[in-house]
């Protein structure tokens, strides 16, 4: 029986012996995000070889830093739960097309007005978290987890029209460490298990080397300490419409960290409210994000792409994320460890990743069980906002013909997803709700006439 002096899972404080490896395995799992973030920035932009090593150590503190915050959360800055944060996806994109048309001062400006802009809105958006019910909440991150399953898979064919795209040897690298994984899962107990995803990836790794797939010979090339330096594009430009782009996706970024922060919390067992706690998540990914401007990277964003190694491994402490943090900024400060990671090849990674983020696909499923699909205004909220949030991610380019500004909103699945659903939900639930006939399917006895039910 517990007692009010019992400590959370959450809040338990695991042996050092036990921290450092589940924390490392978090970071095995999440590292390829950083490192393709700074070589896409660095080969699009064409940046020195100089400058993308101080990105690249820049990118693994801040994430690090970010990991630190949104685990320990003081003062109302971060969850308090097992998270990790990266550099987002498309944030990374739209911060190359303002580089592009305004230059890159303009866009580490653009960083830091959208991080501000978190602060600004968030009030508001807090306020309409109540129109963020089960159904809501469960749909988003079943496109959100589709959406990070499409980002592996993408890891282990590369890019569709590329030479070696969908080669044979790295789709088969891909099912043997999905294969390993499985079956260190099966046998294995106790600690070990726990890290089974870990071992996955480094069995994995290890049948790269013996089929001549992998390369780490760069990792003893290049400075040994490497320091992130400040406004390496120069003094920030502050220019709101160029930032427009990244203001319009930070909305949807603070839905999905909703979503996340329901979810996490549901994970490790912690009474999470969402109009209470998904402000704080918000809040630390803000002001990483303002930190991130001032030191040449992209918006600094939680991430759901752990949230799946707890649910498999069934640790919950946040000080496993405290550990992955340490070890973030440790490969961002020590060069040669990043190198050697960034030796691990993609179709690894990849293979590893479409298990964890196959799990998130499957936990929001198991949140959408909770809701009752016999009310056909869920079930219709439910359908409409999966069609609205999957086809972007399903069908690429669907939206290539519509003007920019739309196009930046319409071809965010996950953003798509969370607005429809709430709009729906808005639309069933609070503008005219319906009696209870009305929106679930009658019983027999309901259809009988006074008689016949008597």
């Amino acid at each position: 029986m517990s007692t009010p002096c019992t400590r959370h899972p959450v809040d338990e404080i695991l042996p050092l012996r036990r921290l450092l490896p589940l924390g490392v395995q978090h970071v095995l799992v999440m590292a390829a995000a950083p490192i393709s973030s700074v070589f896409l920035v660095s080969s699009a932009l064409g940046l020195s070889a100089e400058l993308t090593a101080n990105l690249m150590s820049a990118t693994f503190v801040l994430s690090g830093l970010g990991t630190l915050l949104q685990s320990f959360g003081p003062w109302k800055l971060g969850a308090r739960l097992p998270f990790v944060m990266l550099p987002g996806g498309a944030p990374v994109v739209l911060f190359l097309m303002i580089a592009k048309e305004h230059g890159l001062p303009t866009a580490s400006g653009a960083v830091i007005l959208t991080g501000v802009f978190y602060f600004v809105v968030l009030p508001v958006f807090a306020r309409l978290l109540k129109y963020f019910p089960t159904v809501v909440i469960g749909t988003m991150i079943v496109i959100i987890g589709v959406n990070l399953i499409k980002v592996s898979a993408v890891l282990v064919t590369g890019q569709p029209g590329s030479p070696d795209f969908a080669g044979a040897g790295n789709i088969m690298l891909a099912l043997g460490t999905i294969a390993f994984t499985v079956l260190f899962f099966r046998v294995l107990t106790g600690v070990l298990r726990q890290l089974a995803v870990m071992l996955g990836l480094i069995a994995g790794t290890v049948m790269a080397v013996i089929a001549g797939a992998a390369e780490f010979s760069s990792a003893a090339d290049g400075p040994l300490v490497a320091l992130p330096q400040v406004m390496p594009f120069g003094t920030p430009q502050f220019n709101v419409l160029a930032a427009l782009p990244l203001m319009i996706f930070s909305v949807a970024s603070m839905a999905e960290a909703t979503g996340q922060t329901v979810l996490n919390g549901e994970i490790v067992g912690k009474d999470v409210v969402a109009r209470r706690d998904a402000p704080r998540t918000i809040r630390g990914d803000a002001i990483m994000s303002v930190l991130g401007g001032f030191f040449g990277t992209s918006l600094m964003v939680t991430s759901g792409e752990n949230i799946g190694i707890v649910r498999a491994t069934g640790v919950r402490t946040r000080f496993v994320t405290v550990a992955a943090g340490v070890v973030l900024i440790a490969i961002g400060l020590f060069s040669p460890i990043g190198r050697l990671m960034n030796g691990i090849p993609h179709a690894v990674v990849g293979g590893t990743a479409l298990i964890v983020f196959a799990i998130i696909t499957v936990l929001g499923v198991q949140m959408l069980r909770r809701v009752d699909f016999t009310d056909h205004a869920n079930l219709v909220i439910a359908a409409t906002a999966l069609a609205a949030g999957l086809l972007p991610i399903l069908a690429p380019g669907v939206y290539d013909q519509f003007p920019d500004t739309a196009r930046m909103l319409l071809g965010s699945g996950v953003a798509m997803g969370a607005f429809v659903a709430a709009g729906m939900n808005v639309l069933f639930h609070h503008l005219r709700r319906r009696p209870a006939e009305d929106t679930a399917p009658r019983t027999a006895a309901e259809h009988a006439t006074p008689d016949e039910s008597k």
